[in-house]
């Protein structure tokens, strides 16, 4: 299977999910939630699932990047954030 969408899409789109970092413009625990929501395998597999039913490319492309992106960050180090802690303390590490 092959999708029909040109690879710069992929880099562009790469660090979309990183836009919820602006929750953090609220206070730390609305950007905790709010980053956590967007990088948590959960949701992007739901979109995955959702591509099965609706057999719609854009789903499967956003899955793919939306999971490509969360698996680029725990490569990095950057886990997923501590409701009571700065921005930079993770569930891997502190970065």
């Amino acid at each position: 299977m092959q999708l029909h969408f040109p690879i710069w899409l992929f880099f562009v789109l790469l660090f979309v999910p990183d836009l919820t970092m602006l929750g953090y413009a609220m206070n730390k625990k609305i950007g905790a939630i709010v980053y956590n929501f967007g990088h948590t395998f959960i949701f992007p597999l739901l979109l995955a699932l959702s591509y099965l039913y609706f057999s719609n490319d854009y789903l499967l492309l956003g899955s793919i990047i939306w999971i490509a992106h969360i698996c680029l960050d725990r490569a990095i180090g950057a886990g997923l954030k501590y409701q009571d802690s700065a921005f930079t303390s993770t569930h891997i590490q502190r970065l």
